[in-house]
């Protein structure tokens, strides 16, 4: 499929904002009909989600209280994608250092983008399996709690609204398919 209809190009750019996390970019661009605007975005070095799945279908998750929206939400692990990192190294090590759980197989899910509006972040979404538990170590100024909980409840709460977080939505479909066999 031919997409040229479709595309803007980018004629120039400036990084607006620059922080330690996240940057916010600036360009110009050129659209498909030759007309001239702007595009503001936050760039992002890519993130990881992981779906811990114990034996018994059973799934850890974290509780952790997010400042932007000033509440505290239901989640799967999940982490930034370090600088040379490959996405599979920054799950195992997410995994260790927020749950202390460490995995035996690992199967990666997709790659999903959460914000493609307004960020180019990117999340790649692992499986764990054969868990095994031990120390949390969690970074200078991360405080979350972990609990397991049923495939079923997880559900429940997606459906009832009280898991609100897009990556840990479409990690509980996913881990529903494939535990029920839909999906390989």
């Amino acid at each position: 499929m031919d997409d040229k209809h479709l595309k803007e190009i980018k004629i120039e750019g400036e990084v607006a904002f620059d922080g330690n996390f996240l940057k916010v970019q600036n360009d110009t661009i050129r659209l498909p009909d030759g007309k001239i605007s702007s595009r503001e975005y936050i760039r992002h070095p890519g993130a990881v989600v992981i779906l811990p799945l114990f034996d018994d279908n059973s799934v850890l998750l974290e509780r952790q209280f997010r400042y932007p929206l000033n509440r505290v939400f239901i989640e799967f692990p999940a982490g930034k994608i370090d600088q040379n990192e490959v996405s599979l190294a920054t799950a195992k090590r997410e995994l260790q250092e927020e749950t202390g759980y460490t995995a035996s197989d690992w199967t990666f899910v997709c790659t999903i983008h959460n914000a493609i509006a307004y960020s180019d972040e990117y999340l790649d979404i692992f499986m764990a399996r054969g868990l095994q538990v031990g120390i949390a170590k969690l970074d200078d100024g991360e405080f979350l709690e972990t609990f397991r909980t049923p495939m079923s409840e997880l559900l429940a709460w997606v459906r009832e609204g009280k898991i609100t977080d897009v990556k840990t939505i479409i990690g509980a479909f996913w881990l529903d398919k494939i535990s029920t066999g839909q999906w390989l």
